[in-house]
């Protein structure tokens, strides 16, 4: 298991996953999204695994900006330019992905 969390240092549910994964003894590689952010290919990656609504954290002001752009591309690019509207913790295994806390898809990656 190749695990990458990607979270935003004070998400509690992006705590709760490192936890979850510490617990299990599942080594892990945490990324920091506001500090490192997420490349192109990744962020396609857990678009193609979860879809694109599921990126989006509807809970940031302007998460509604997203709905006015026309183009998948161009959402995916302002996800890239302003992380902060990615819900986290974004959890990768490989092709595998998911997005929040969601240990009941994980007990299943081992």
């Amino acid at each position: 298991m190749n695990i990458q969390i990607f979270g935003k240092s004070k998400c509690f549910d992006t705590k709760k996953a490192e936890r979850y994964f510490k617990e299990r003894r599942i080594s892990f590689q945490s990324v920091d999204l506001l500090k490192y952010g997420i490349s192109p290919g990744e962020l396609k990656s857990v678009k193609n695994a979860v879809g694109l609504d599921a990126l989006i954290d509807a809970r940031h002001p302007d998460a509604a900006l997203l709905t006015y752009l026309a183009y998948e591309e161009d959402k995916l690019e302002k996800l890239l330019e302003v992380p902060r509207l990615l819900k986290t913790p974004i959890v990768r295994n490989g092709r595998q992905a998911t997005v929040g806390y969601c240990p009941e898809i994980w007990k299943d990656w081992s």
